[in-house]
């Protein structure tokens, strides 16, 4: 294979009728054969078979599927990332409102049990935040709910910081249902 083409594309001294049947084959996939390409084509089988050797195929083939995996990777990544900015940013803004809320929240309202319940919540968010056990104020260990954050990508930051803010307002939400 030539070192400026691609191997998925025409290849020097490749003829037209044998790179269309090479595309031909690439583009069938995983079910790809010489026998689907010379049905496909109207050609015999035995020319088939000497384009495929003569012009590697198979090996052409995979570095197409590998291509085409890459691209679809860097794809799926770069509409994780989105997706994580997308969901930072409405994060942010429920934050916003939510913090709105508290500051309006008057503590005098609140019933003994409703002080320990907002306590309880803060503490665990603020420790899930640090990554530290709920138990015992230690950083967590691998694998628990509340891992190490200093590990994590920003966009992860910010996914697990949704998480506990949708948390923090569910809660909220079930504390305003008990203020009289």
């Amino acid at each position: 294979m030539a070192d400026n083409a691609e191997a998925w594309e025409r290849q020097p001294g490749e003829s037209v009728a044998a790179w269309e049947a090479f595309a031909c084959y690439r583009d069938l996939g995983l079910s790809r054969s010489i026998g689907k390409v010379a049905e496909r084509l109207a050609k015999s089988r035995t020319l088939i078979e000497r384009w495929s050797t003569a012009h590697r195929w198979v090996l052409r083939a995979e570095a197409w599927d590998r291509e085409q995996d890459r691209l679809w990777r860097a794809e799926q990544h770069q509409a994780a990332r989105d997706v994580a900015r997308r969901h930072a940013r409405l994060a942010s803004a429920a934050q916003s409102k939510i913090v709105a809320q508290l500051q309006q929240l008057d503590p005098s309202r609140l019933s003994p049990s409703d002080v320990i319940r907002w306590l309880e919540v803060t503490i665990r968010i603020e420790r899930q935040a640090y990554g530290m056990d709920l138990a015992d104020g230690a950083p967590a260990a691998k694998g628990s709910e509340a891992a190490d954050v200093s590990s994590l990508t920003d966009e992860e930051r910010r996914a697990r910081m949704e998480q506990l803010r949708r948390e923090l307002e569910a809660r909220i939400g079930t504390l305003g249902g008990t203020e009289s």
